[in-house]
């Protein structure tokens, strides 16, 4: 029996004016930055792909939007649709749902921030937890080692959250929550019930506390042999590129390669694949053909005839 999937839509934060990278975000997103051999964006995006979502909203800077869409056009080629919005002052994650409330329109949901990279074995199975669920939310943690710098969740012996904390003095719980939530229908509404905190923003553990309080939050571990990478620093972007090189280097597996994920999901075909990889003069548009040759019999099969896993 086919697992019932309740989502299709998501949305990419990719707003902000990065400056914690300054002077390399002072002209162009964060989020469209390298990481490795792909821009940043591919990562977030190809995570909510692997969770069979197809129809996103991609919010960002006014500045920065003419370069996102001249980069992932409309989605078309990719077998989505790609909308954008305007993010004019970044005030808090749970904003992005504000400025997308058109576009959710009453249905679920998902967001993800644009500088999050998650990996790993089972990351499509975990997604599929979400997207199973008609009603509340889903979050998921992952232990840091420095958890007072995040959004904390302590859950009991059953796996159940029983609190969350931003950013606490003392943490009750090494687990971290990543930029990854999965909402139902009523986001739109709680999300619009939400004031500004003391900082001045939108909090999203503000919304993710409404859904705990109504007993609909749910919460996926990402464990051992799991990387979430947040980007923010010069350091983490650097850290998550040497990531990304170590794995494709030892695996031939390419992370994050859009065009391999919406062909495995059944997005688009391998001849959309073939005339994609066309143009592409690079070690990607390389591995996209070696990818053509093994689904059509007459290829190194290390590039392809493997589930998708975290985009690739």
């Amino acid at each position: 029996m086919a697992t019932p999937h309740y989502f299709r839509k998501g949305i990419l934060l990719a707003g902000g004016s990065g400056t914690r990278l300054h002077p390399a975000t002072q002209h162009v997103s964060k989020q469209l930055l390298p990481v490795f051999d792909k821009p940043m964006i591919y990562y977030p995006l190809s995570t909510l792909m692997l969770a069979g979502l197809r129809e996103f909203l991609l919010i960002c800077t006014e500045r920065d939007m003419p370069l996102f869409q001249h980069l992932l056009q409309d989605g078309t080629h990719l077998g989505l649709t790609i909308h954008y919005a305007v993010q004019q002052r970044p005030e808090g994650i749970a904003q992005a749902l504000l400025i997308g409330s058109q576009f959710v329109a009453g249905d679920a949901v998902a967001l993800i921030l644009g500088d999050n990279i998650f990996y790993g074995q089972g990351l499509q199975d975990t997604l599929q937890l979400a997207t199973s669920r008609p009603n509340g939310a889903t979050i998921f943690r992952y232990a840091v080692r420095h958890p007072e710098h995040y959004g904390v969740v302590e859950v009991d012996a059953a796996g159940r959250p029983v609190s969350l904390v931003e950013k606490p003095a003392q943490p009750k719980s090494r687990y971290a929550v990543t930029g990854l939530y999965f909402y139902d229908s009523e986001v739109i509404h709680l999300a619009r019930e939400l004031r500004p905190s003391a900082r001045g923003e939108l909090e999203i553990t503000d919304l993710n506390r409404k859904y705990l309080e109504r007993g609909h939050l749910h919460v996926e571990t990402f464990g051992r042999g799991f990387a979430w990478l947040d980007t923010g620093t010069e350091v983490a972007l650097l850290q998550a590129a040497n990531f990304v090189e170590t794995v494709q280097h030892r695996q031939g597996l390419c992370i994050a390669c859009l065009e391999e994920v919406a062909y495995r999901m059944g997005f688009i075909s391998l001849a959309q694949v073939e005339k994609l990889a066309h143009p592409m003069h690079s070690s990607y548009g390389e591995y996209l053909r070696e990818i053509v040759r093994f689904e059509a019999g007459d290829g190194r099969p290390e590039a392809g005839g493997r589930r998708p896993e975290a985009g690739g």
